[in-house]
């Protein structure tokens, strides 16, 4: 891992756990984050935005043992989803627990993705806690691509913008699948 990496996880952790919320690069989208258990950061997040709080956010986690902490059970529905996936991908599970009750859903449901992008997983190591991922834009407007797109109002209201490149592996936000209570999928986008 390079020393710019090392440090900006080390910069990043220190604002998450003091309650901040932080801009960062993902594996789809630049984000907005804070740490997804820490419900007056959360509610900075919905005011910068501009976002309707009954908008839930998903949630970033490092792999399927940490996804255990957060939900009563995993579907296996979702092993096989993440497998066949091509693209990043959010899936939304029903019953969460040990998370904030403002970024649940209808059934406690809420979306969680594994992440791939090595900064990201490095920071829900280091913080041991999922991270809540919110494009980095106001609500309603596109989302940013790359740090020069994301609205100067945004980065003057966090306490951190993570100073790295973006290493996206797609040019799109996360292919967003549900699963239902009967356990049927449904494809959101």
């Amino acid at each position: 891992m390079s020393d710019i990496i090392i440090k900006e996880v080390e910069k990043a952790c220190k604002i998450l756990k003091s309650g901040g919320v932080i801009v960062y690069p993902t594996d789809t989208v630049w984000g907005i984050g804070c740490d997804a258990t820490n419900e007056e950061a959360i509610k900075k997040v919905y005011k910068i935005k501009q976002k309707n709080s009954s908008n839930p956010m998903l949630c970033l986690v490092n792999d399927h043992l940490m996804l255990k902490n957060y939900l009563k059970s995993v579907p296996k529905e979702s092993t096989k989803i993440l497998q066949e996936a091509v693209l990043p991908t959010t899936i939304i599970y029903n019953h969460s627990i040990n998370i904030s009750k403002l970024l649940l859903g209808e059934n406690d449901s809420i979306g969680f993705r594994i992440v791939d992008n090595e900064f990201c997983k490095r920071l829900i190591d280091k913080l041991k806690k999922p991270i809540v991922s919110t494009s980095a834009n106001l609500s309603g407007y596109k989302s940013a691509y790359n740090l020069k797109e994301i609205n100067t109002k945004i980065l003057k209201e966090v306490d951190y913008v993570v100073n790295l490149p973006s290493t996206k592996s797609c040019d799109s936000a996360s292919s967003i699948i549900k699963i239902n209570l009967d356990g049927t999928i449904s494809k959101i986008r």
